[in-house]
């Protein structure tokens, strides 16, 4: 099969119908790894049909609420679903601070502790982590002084970066050089300076430019960027293909340039 990503959160901390909390899964032949976890990523990923005792990678790109918070909601499930033993090893990954974290949250909830051996946890910065058929590159990127990765998943057929939350910086730049896929938090819909933790439109598109990737999905959506022409604003600096991220959209990906469906 072709590697697909599935948006199962474009939005923000802000409660809305349209748009939950960041999420999203990559699905290929062998993994199926999800991108961070805000409240309600359980419930969307269960209405595309895949299985959440299926994953073999959880990666956050770093602990704030909108990205975290179904983190201990998926460890619950994996220990206590009735008939179900979890016997794969899952794959956590974050950025520096992640394991002290998810110590501190499982004094909280002591039942997200794993049953068994299954639980792998890894801290990553600057560098690559490399499984059968799938390697992970990370790099730091600026979010307002906390530590947060941006992440690249090369998957034997194609390359998708994922930004997570971040201001403009080289570091994004250069993990998304030359990317299949391209999907970048875009906050804000217009502003010189952007802030020290997120992009705007056009800073979203001039990553994507000066990273020469081929597609672009604009994602991480304040209420104003649904008031705003979020595409024509990425595409005074990206001549490339843009698409405005919706919940559930799917997205085949590969190097040949497959299209972008909703």
């Amino acid at each position: 099969m072709a590697t697909r990503v599935i948006v199962l959160g474009s939005g923000t901390c802000v409660p809305r119908r349209r748009r939950g909390p960041s999420g999203y899964v990559v699905e290929t032949d062998e993994h199926l790894v999800l991108i961070d976890s805000g409240s309600g990523t359980l419930g969307r990923l269960a209405q595309t049909g895949l299985d959440y005792r299926r994953l073999t990678h959880a990666l956050y790109t770093h602990t704030h609420t909108d990205h975290t918070a179904d983190l201990g909601p998926l460890l619950f499930a994996l220990n206590y679903t009735p008939g179900f033993e979890r016997r794969e090893t899952l794959h956590l990954v974050g950025p520096p601070g992640f394991d002290r974290f998810l110590e501190q949250l499982s004094r909280l909830w002591p039942w997200i502790r794993p049953r068994g051996d299954w639980l792998e946890r890894r801290e990553i910065a600057d560098g690559s982590l490399e499984w059968p058929g799938l390697e992970l590159r990370s790099k730091p990127v600026e979010h307002g002084g906390i530590p947060a990765n941006a992440y690249r998943l090369e998957t034997g057929d194609c390359s998708i970066v994922f930004s997570g939350d971040t201001r403009y910086c080289p570091a994004i730049v250069e993990i998304a050089r030359g990317a299949d896929l391209l999907i970048i938090e875009a906050s804000l819909p217009q502003g010189p300076e952007g802030t020290d933790a997120h992009l705007t439109a056009a800073q979203a598109g001039r990553v994507a430019a000066e990273a020469e990737v081929s597609k672009v999905i604009l994602t991480h959506l304040y209420p104003a960027c649904d008031e705003e022409d979020m595409v024509a604003l990425c595409r005074r600096e990206f001549a490339g293909e843009i698409a405005i991220a919706e919940d559930l959209m799917e997205l085949p990906v590969d190097s040949a340039g497959g299209g972008i469906e909703s």
